[in-house]
């Protein structure tokens, strides 16, 4: 069976961006926006990457995405569109703002989730999990849909009601020795650290 017929790949890419004070999906890292840096990653992993936002925004991008059908639940409302969309038993979902996230690592937990009985297969870091760099199987979707018809908007609230694998810190550190790999690029400050890391030319922010 092929990678792609296992586990599909989704990028989020809807949030507010408030913090940033622009969407920063489209803010280039090496001349790359980072929702296309982002879904390349994914694809080279699995075959395919989804973007879950806006697709009039992204389609100019030449990436497939598709509206987040609970566009004000914040991520997890993005993880129960990724699951309605897929075809595919395992979804690999990470979202477009983790600059350091490896192909190697990628690798790891797709490994982890075709060799486990759980529902959902995540990494923990020293302040809890990390639900947005992680694979979910399919049958999390009602589950999940239940929860945000509840009101839950919160994901480690969601995931209760699911076998959740967790990949503990010591096994991720070995991708990362640095600690970077789950860091997110919330703030401009966040932008320049990630682009000076990373060899990129920081854009003209506005």
């Amino acid at each position: 069976m092929r990678m792609k017929d296992q586990v599909a790949g989704f990028v989020l890419a809807g949030g507010a961006s408030s913090r940033m004070g622009r969407n920063k999906a489209l803010l280039a890292i090496a001349g790359e926006p980072l929702v296309v840096r982002a879904a390349r990653l994914v694809e080279s992993a699995v075959g395919d990457a989804t973007v879950v936002g806006n697709p009039e925004m992204y389609k100019p991008l030449g990436l497939h995405a598709v509206s987040d059908d609970w566009p004000s639940a914040g991520p997890l409302g993005g993880i129960a569109t990724a699951l309605v969309a897929s075809k595919a038993p395992w979804n690999l979902i990470v979202a477009c703002d983790l600059p350091y996230l490896t192909k190697s690592w990628l690798n790891y937990v797709i490994a982890r989730a075709l060799a486990s009985q759980g529902d959902a297969v995540v990494p923990m870091n020293a302040l809890g999990i990390e639900p947005l760099c992680a694979i979910y199987h399919k049958r999390c979707e009602a589950a999940i849909r239940m929860e945000l018809e509840q009101g839950v908007r919160k994901v480690t609230d969601a995931l209760q009601g699911v076998l959740v694998e967790i990949i503990a810190q010591l096994e991720w550190k070995a991708f990362d020795s640095d600690g970077l790999l789950f860091k997110n690029m919330n703030s401009p400050e966040d932008y320049d650290e990630a682009c000076a890391k990373l060899n990129g030319e920081r854009a003209e922010f506005s």
